[in-house]
C-alpha cells in the first residue's frame, strides 16, 4: 500500500498568524516545529492501519522547505523543495493508493477561516466547469408540448426527483435528500435548460470555486487516487466535506477570523490525527476519487492587473469581460492543474 501525506501549515493546530508561517517573521519555527509533529501523527496512523506501507509526505507550503527532517518519522520519505512536478502533491502517481491532506485552509473569499487563501494572495477565485464522475447519476429532460419533465436518479443513495414544469415559464428546484444532488429546470416556451450541481459525485459542475483543497483533490482524483482524509480548521472541513463527503476530516481549531481560533491542545490534535488517520486508510476502498473529466472550462480571478496582462501571453489563456478574470479550455484536469499552476507562478512576477 502507498500513501501521500500532502502538509500544509496554516491548518495545524496552534496556528493562527503569519508570524507562525513566514520563515521571515519570529514566531517561524515553532510553527515548524508544531507542522512537522502533525505530520508525524498522521504518518503513525496510516503504519498503525498499513505497518507495511509504503508513505511519502510532500512539504506543501511555501517554499516547501518547512517540515523538519531530522525530526520527522523515520519511517517515512520526505518530498522536498521547488518547483517540482505535481506541487503541493509532489510524489502522487497512479499507484497511489491514498492521499491525506494535513493542515490546510479553506479558499480565498471563504470563511470565517485562518489564513484563507488560494495558492497565494493574488488568486482570487478558480471556478472550473466540467463533469464529476461518480455514481452513474444520470440527468433527462423532456418537453411535453409547453411544460418539461426532468429526472435525476443517483443509484447510489437510491434518491430519485422527477420535477415536471407545468407552463412556459415554470421554474423548479429539487434536491435529493441522500446524495447532495440539486437540479434546477427551467422551460422558457417549452425548452429545458438545465443546471446541476452535485458535490463528489456525478453531473455537470458549473463554475465550482475550487480552493487548494478541491483543486488538489481533483488532481488525485485524474490519478485514480481519493483523498481519505483532511485536517484544518473547521471551515477547511466544512470545505472537504461538501467535495468528498466520505473522507474522514478532523478539525483542529474553530476558525473566528483570519488570525484567530479557538483550537485544541497540539498534542490532543496530534492524538485525533493518529486516530483519524487509521481509520482513513482503513476504509480507502469506500472512499471514491473526486475525479473531473474534460474538456474543461476554467476561469481565473486575479488581484493584479500585471499578472492579467503576463497570463495573456501563455497560449490558450484569454481575457474574459471584468477586469481581473482570465480563462482557458483544457481536454483534461492534469492540463488545467499545470496551467492553473503557472498562472500561479506569474502572480509572483511583479512589475519591472
Amino acid at each position: 500500500m502507498k500513501a501521500l501525506i500532502s502538509v500544509d501549515m496554516e491548518g495545524v493546530s496552534g496556528i493562527v498568524h503569519s508570524s507562525e508561517t513566514n520563515p521571515e517573521r519570529y514566531d517561524y519555527q515553532r510553527g515548524r516545529e508544531l507542522m512537522t509533529a502533525e505530520a508525524n501523527a498522521v504518518i503513525a496512523g496510516v503504519l498503525d492501519a498499513e505497518p507495511t506501507a509504503d508513505v511519502l509526505v510532500a512539504d506543501a507550503h511555501g517554499t516547501f522547505r518547512n517540515l523538519l527532517p531530522e525530526q520527522l518519522d523515520r519511517r517515512a520519505r520526505l518530498v522536498r523543495g521547488k518547483p517540482r512536478a505535481l506541487n503541493m502533491l509532489a510524489g502522487l502517481d497512479e499507484e497511489t493508493d491514498a492521499a491525506l491532506f494535513v493542515g490546510y485552509h479553506v479558499r480565498a473569499g471563504e470563511g470565517p477561516g485562518v489564513l484563507a487563501h488560494t495558492m497565494n494572495g493574488e488568486i482570487l477565485d478558480v471556478r472550473v466547469t466540467g463533469r464529476a464522475q461518480g455514481e452513474d447519476v444520470r440527468i433527462t429532460g423532456h418537453t411535453p408540448g409547453e411544460g418539461a419533465q426532468v429526472t435525476v436518479h443517483a443509484p447510489g443513495d437510491g434518491a430519485q426527483v422527477t420535477a415536471h414544469t407545468p407552463g412556459d415559464g415554470a421554474q423548479v428546484t429539487a434536491r435529493t435528500p441522500g446524495g447532495g444532488v440539486q437540479l434546477t429546470a427551467h422551460a422558457p416556451g417549452g425548452g429545458v435548460q438545465l443546471t446541476a450541481h452535485a458535490p463528489g459525485g456525478d453531473v455537470r459542475t458549473t463554475g465550482r470555486s475550487l480552493g487548494e483543497i478541491g483543486l488538489n483533490a481533483a488532481m488525485a482524483g485524474h490519478l485514480g487516487v481519493p483523498v481519505v482524509l483532511l485536517s484544518g480548521d473547521d471551515a477547511a472541513c466544512a470545505e472537504a466535506a461538501a467535495l468528498i463527503p466520505e473522507a474522514v476530516t478532523v478539525p483542529v481549531k474553530e476558525a473566528l477570523g483570519m488570525a484567530a481560533a479557538v483550537t485544541l491542545h497540539p498534542e490532543e490534535a496530534r492524538d485525533r490525527l493518529r486516530r483519524a488517520a487509521a481509520d482513513a486508510v482503513s476504509r480507502r476502498t469506500e472512499i471514491p476519487p473526486l475525479a473531473l473529466t474534460g474538456p474543461l472550462h476554467v476561469e481565473v480571478d486575479l488581484a493584479s492587473p500585471h499578472t492579467i496582462d503576463l497570463a495573456t501571453l501563455v497560449p490558450g489563456v484569454s481575457r474574459t469581460a471584468g477586469a481581473r478574470t482570465v480563462a482557458f479550455t483544457a481536454p483534461d484536469y492534469g492540463t488545467a492543474y499545470r496551467l492553473i499552476l503557472l498562472l500561479a507562478q506569474l502572480a509572483t512576477i511583479r512589475p519591472a
